[in-house]
């Protein structure tokens, strides 16, 4: 059970890759999604650090006009839009991206070729 659903991981990551098949759709997210999670990480230092929220708002700002450029490619809108859960799906997507598994597949165990 994840995400308060009885739906794994593994659907929902599906889901959101059906969605997501235009590269460069997927080259979009692929920017914009750390770019939104690091400007998260960032909120507790603009506690500490002044003016630290110009560059976390801008991180967030610009990772959002990186997903909407790739949904404009797509010719599909956010996932989100249908359900709040996939605002949390996308880190999923990215990280299996980044640990060389194809997104696209959730269920594949074999590494992306280095030219893919």
């Amino acid at each position: 059970m994840v995400l308060l659903s009885k739906r794994g991981w593994e659907d929902w990551i599906a889901e959101y890759a059906r969605s997501h098949q235009h590269p460069v759709n997927r080259r979009c997210h692929t920017v914009g999604i750390p770019l939104i999670a690091a400007s998260v990480l960032l909120l507790p230092v603009t506690l500490v650090v002044s003016r630290a929220w110009i560059v976390a708002a801008a991180l967030f700002v610009l990772g959002w006009v990186f997903q909407l450029v790739g949904h404009a490619y797509e010719g599909k809108p956010p996932e989100f839009l249908k359900d709040w859960r996939f605002l949390f799906v996308g880190l999923r997507w990215w990280l299996a991206k980044v640990r060389g598994r194809d997104a696209r597949s959730p269920h594949a165990s074999a590494r992306r070729s280095p030219g893919a």
